[in-house]
């Protein structure tokens, strides 16, 4: 089984109040390469993004009001080729369990996912970054011919 993520991908961008600054840099230093795709995000992370850089994000409801599961539904059906989620990992989340339900799918389906400034360079670097990519989903496959 697989899927393909498109040479025009969907990013979604996802960052905890304490690395909304961090997100929104990484945003601004890769303005010109995140153009040529489309841009979604968690409510008031995508406003910000757009307010200070000028790009045109999607935006979903905050992340606590439900738009980190939004997303999540996106990368379950398959329409989302990216994961920028910068989340503090030293601050106490009250959605805690909706970061580990949009992380926890995002490695299911296989999409590449950046929780940090180095892993997300690396991704915007790559050279997969302009071209179609075919998912490996052998594990989602195996797990639906077992029920």
């Amino acid at each position: 089984m697989h899927r393909q993520i498109k040479k025009n991908k969907v990013i979604a961008l996802i960052a905890h109040d304490q690395k909304k600054k961090d997100l929104v840099e990484w945003c601004q230093q890769h303005q010109k390469k995140l153009r040529d795709h489309t841009l979604i995000a968690t409510g008031t992370t995508g406003k910000i993004i757009e307010q200070q850089i000028g790009i045109k994000v999607k935006c979903y409801q905050s992340g606590p009001l439900g738009g980190d599961q939004q997303i999540g539904a996106l990368i379950s059906e398959g329409k989302v080729g990216m994961l920028v989620f910068f989340w503090d990992p030293l601050s106490a989340m009250p959605h805690d369990p909706d970061v580990k339900a949009i992380l926890r799918l995002a490695t299911l389906w296989n999409i590449p996912v950046a929780c940090n400034r180095s892993t997300a360079d690396f991704i915007i670097n790559s050279k997969l970054l302009n071209s179609d990519y075919d998912l490996q989903l052998n594990h989602v496959k195996s797990y639906l011919a077992s029920r």
